[in-house]
């Protein structure tokens, strides 16, 4: 897997979202890419493209720095150092961007703008009205593996991205990816769409019940 440089992008990319020459992007590609496989390498980088186009398109403006670092990581956490962790992997790969940005000297702010794109990513309904990198996180997310906004985006630019990072089978894929990531610490799963996951690929899993919860807890009314 090698990350291209903005010379070698689709024009259609190189115009609407080329990525950040820097060596804070350039270091942030060269640790996901020999982190995971290519699978999620791949995904992350459509993220990436796909957010910066729809952030094109409605007018939102983040800072492309920032948002590929948030792409790259938004993942990392699925990966097999974190199946112990007790966290939720979205919060896993957020505190990874974290530490990687904190050793890079970028502004604390910055910092949790990242943290945050990277942790919400999941969570409907939210990003969208917070700062550009989180919105646009989700974004991307929600367009590679939902189809959302799938035709709001030129059918040219979307097939550069995908020319640029293939999807083969990727539905079946990212869906094994999910369950792998998640099944080795099920609780986390509690109120978020991965409880979907785990029903459908662990054998025996039950969802925990807010409504249960709520009545089996030690308040006597």
């Amino acid at each position: 897997m090698t990350a291209q440089t903005n010379d070698a992008l689709p024009h259609p990319l190189r115009a609407a979202a080329p990525v950040p020459d820097s060596r804070l992007a350039k270091e942030a590609t060269e640790l996901v890419r020999d982190s995971v496989g290519e699978l999620l390498y791949d995904h992350s980088r459509r993220v990436y493209f796909f957010g910066s186009l729809q952030g094109r398109r409605l007018g939102i403006e983040a800072d492309p720095e920032l948002l590929y670092v948030a792409a790259m990581f938004h993942d990392l956490g699925l990966t097999e150092p974190f199946h112990a962790s007790g966290r939720r992997f979205e919060v896993d790969g957020a505190d990874e961007a974290r530490r990687f940005l904190r050793t890079h000297g970028v502004p604390e702010d910055a910092v949790r703008r990242v943290w945050t794109a990277i942790a919400l990513h999941t969570t409907p309904g939210i990003p969208e009205h917070m700062e550009p990198e989180v919105a646009l996180v989700t974004a991307g997310v929600e367009y590679d593996v939902l189809g959302i906004g799938y035709h709001d985006l030129a059918e040219a630019d979307r097939a550069a991205v995908v020319a640029l990072h293939p999807r083969p089978r990727f539905k079946e894929r990212i869906l094994r990816a999910f369950a792998d990531g998640v099944a080795p610490k099920p609780g986390t799963a509690f109120g978020n769409v991965k409880a979907d996951v785990l029903a459908h690929h662990v054998p025996g899993f039950e969802r925990e019940d807010f409504v249960r919860l709520i009545l089996d807890s030690p308040w006597a009314e």
